[in-house]
């Protein structure tokens, strides 16, 4: 998995961030595959920010809480983690505070995955969507919607630098077990 922020010894409260995003191998962003839309924005300052790879834009919402981020799959992906850009020193009462993480398969019956309170947080957040048990440790969902409950400083709106969604990277060989690494093990894998 990847490098998770400092947890604290509270459940659910994560603290600080870390500069750069390192995620395993194993992993593979998904966003790209996805269909994003935000509850609201200034303009200027849309959906589109949160995909540019630029540490220096970000999507801002607009409106009444709950601000949300929807991100919608034509068919049911796993998804393992989601990593948050978000900067408390550049945005101050901007920055969420309380964010709900809820998958489904559609906007009719979303639920809640995670809920993560965030302690003047500064660099990338990982947000796993394992669940207590061992087993668990993707969801399989058409849909993960990303709530922002609250901000620092009783802002009204949100500022989210960029977010990048990942799920386990698929076995290449099916029905295998295993992963062969070298190119001449997979030449040799499967029989004609």
């Amino acid at each position: 998995m990847a490098t998770e922020s400092s947890e604290s010894e509270e459940e659910g409260k994560i603290r600080g961030g870390n500069d750069k995003l390192i995620v395993d191998e194993d992993l593979r962003e998904m966003g790209k595959n996805a269909a994003w839309s935000v509850s609201s924005c200034k303009p200027g300052n849309g959906v589109n920010t949160l995909r540019d790879d630029n540490l220096e834009t970000y999507w801002q919402s607009d409106g009444l809480q709950p601000h949300l981020i929807n991100i919608q799959f034509q068919k049911k992906v796993r998804l393992q983690l989601v990593a948050l850009y978000v900067d408390f020193k550049l945005d101050e009462s901007y920055t969420p505070s309380k964010i709900s993480v809820r998958a489904g398969d559609g906007f009719h019956n979303l639920k809640e995955v995670k809920s993560v309170e965030l302690v003047k947080p500064c660099g990338w957040v990982c947000v796993s969507l394992s669940g207590t048990d061992p087993r668990e440790t993707f969801v399989n969902t058409f849909m993960l919607q990303i709530a922002m409950l609250s901000n620092h400083l009783n802002g009204r709106d949100t500022h989210i630098r960029q977010i990048k969604v990942y799920g386990p990277r698929p076995n290449p060989i099916p029905r295998q077990p295993f992963q062969f690494t070298s190119t001449e093990f997979l030449t040799y894998s499967t029989l004609r």
